[in-house]
């Protein structure tokens, strides 16, 4: 149910994006310029504003520019296919905006003396990287990969929910989302290293048979 809600979900953002991608592509904005302003907008929003306690406008401005991550591969898509550095580059970025947003959710939560609230940061932070490298390195192997249940747009709505109902005075809702967020990210890798071990597991056995 959850992937089929994800996958409508996922189709629905696509009809929206589809003609903004159009236009930028016809007054000739390539999908690289737009993954780079999206990180720039990501890092504003998450140093600029998030880490200094305006967490509704931060939320709110980290989650547009992250949307931009759905744009650019539209538009890649749209030109005839990501090139490697197109695809490369996206991944780097991602990575550099992901570690903004945790960075600055951990400095303003241990400005404000919430330690588990910094923990279930860092804990993000780190299985999100994990998330996204089990992946990789799966695809690098030759072995695909596209399975788990928070990939990088939930994870960074479920962060922003929180951070938008703590701005609006729900105290406890940015450290509940990271801790949820912590839980789903760890399920994900287990999820990935498991279908990569019974991909591995048939591939080795059709090559001994």
């Amino acid at each position: 149910m959850a992937k089929i809600f994800q996958v409508s979900a996922r189709a629905g953002l696509t009809r929206v994006v589809e003609p903004i991608a159009r236009t930028l592509l016809r007054v000739g904005v390539t999908p690289n310029a737009v993954t780079v302003a999206g990180t720039l907008g990501v890092l504003a929003g998450a140093i600029g504003l998030g880490a200094r306690g305006h967490l509704v406008a931060g939320a709110l401005v980290v989650t547009f520019f992250a949307l931009t991550d759905l744009l650019d591969g539209t538009m890649a898509r749209m030109r005839g296919g990501s090139t490697r550095f197109g695809a490369f580059l996206d991944s780097s970025m991602d990575r550099v905006a992901d570690g903004a947003v945790f960075g600055a959710v951990a400095y303003w939560l241990a400005t404000q003396g919430n330690r588990v609230g910094v923990a279930a940061a860092l804990v993000c932070l780190v299985a999100g990287g994990l998330v996204s490298y089990v992946k990789a390195r799966a695809e690098g192997l030759g072995i695909s990969c596209n399975v788990g249940i928070a990939e990088r747009t939930e994870r960074l709505l479920i962060v922003g929910v929180g951070g938008l109902l703590t701005g609006l005075g729900l105290d406890w809702a940015l450290t509940a989302a990271l801790w949820l967020l912590a839980a789903v990210s760890i399920f994900t890798i287990g999820q990935r290293m498991l279908h990569v071990y019974r991909q591995a597991q048939r591939a080795e056995l059709g090559v001994d048979a």
